[in-house]
């Protein structure tokens, strides 16, 4: 591989990897909370991108000019946040939140997070069919800058700032706000931060919204970059699953870590052994870390990770 190819798959790579790794939150949030793998988070990002879709469809002219393309974008952030944040609040208070009211096993947990997934994506494509669907034409997905002669897009660049705005946005809100606090403290010790005066029901509620609401901004920009479809969370969702595992699930900078990691091993994987081993090498990495590292490279819990 040349100098020149190897910045030509890094930047995509970059890019893809910090889709998975805002996906990837998702999973972490809830688990450092309840200890559950929240299956159904993939369909809270594909229902991200089909809310924004709908608006958008019906918003957006023929021939958008840049500053209507500009308010066309961030309306469909907006609205893909709202419909993740407000998906995630319905998981939460109809598939987990009766059943931890009544205490029931770990394994009920997991099987009603599975059923809540199975559900969302039959729905998904009994409402909105089964062919995947554009996103409304908003700009020239042109070349914007060039990194040691790599193009850089219009739709990677979104994704990258957008990314990274909300990464640092949730670590700094995690470590430095009293919901933050609340979070942190739920995931050491539920009884005890009970206790001391956390509402545990509401805390549990606002982590599954930011959750939500990262999946879903996360959906419209992948739909951004291919297309929406009922099936667009699968791939994705279980690579940003494999991301929060190879970081440490639980920890929110091991999840971006994971996922950056495993967004730069299926870019460089396309050019060293075909496009038919993408998914296969991200999950091969993850099988060789977590044989060294079972807890993941930064296995921390949230409540321990400030």
């Amino acid at each position: 591989m040349s100098p020149h190819e190897f910045w030509d798959y890094l930047v995509p790579g970059v890019a893809l990897g910090a889709l998975y790794a805002v996906i990837a939150i998702g999973y972490t949030l809830v688990y450092g909370v309840l200890q559950l793998i929240n299956f159904a988070h993939s369909e809270v990002f594909m229902l991200g991108g089909f809310g924004s879709l709908i608006v958008l469809t019906s918003l957006t002219p023929a021939h958008p000019s840049a500053p209507i393309s500009v308010l066309l974008v961030l309306v469909g952030l907006v609205v893909s946040a709202l419909c993740g944040g407000a998906t995630a609040y319905g998981l939460e208070k109809v598939a987990y939140r009766p059943l931890r009211r009544r205490g029931a096993p770990k394994l009920v947990f997991l099987i009603s997070a599975i059923g809540a997934s199975f559900f969302l994506y039959n729905l998904a494509g009994k409402l909105f069919g089964r062919d995947p669907l554009p996103m409304p034409h908003l700009y020239d997905n042109n070349v914007v800058l060039t990194v040691f002669g790599a193009r850089v897009t219009i739709t990677q660049l979104l994704l990258l700032v957008c990314a990274l705005l909300m990464m640092v946005g949730l670590d700094l809100l995690v470590n430095r706000t009293r919901l933050g606090a609340g979070i942190r403290a739920l995931a050491q010790d539920p009884e005890t931060a009970s206790l001391m005066g956390v509402d545990t029901d509401r805390v549990i509620s606002r982590t599954f919204v930011i959750g939500g609401l990262l999946g879903g901004v996360a959906g419209f920009l992948f739909g951004l970059n291919t297309q929406v479809s009922f099936t667009m969370g699968f791939n994705p969702g279980i690579t940003a699953f494999a991301a929060a595992v190879l970081g440490g699930v639980g920890n929110i900078r091991g999840a971006m870590l994971g996922g950056l990691l495993l967004g730069l091993v299926e870019s460089f994987n396309v050019p060293l052994f075909g496009e038919e081993w993408r998914y296969v090498a991200a999950f091969v990495v993850l099988v060789g870390v977590l044989m060294f590292r079972p807890a993941g490279i930064l296995g921390v819990k949230i409540g321990r990770a400030a």
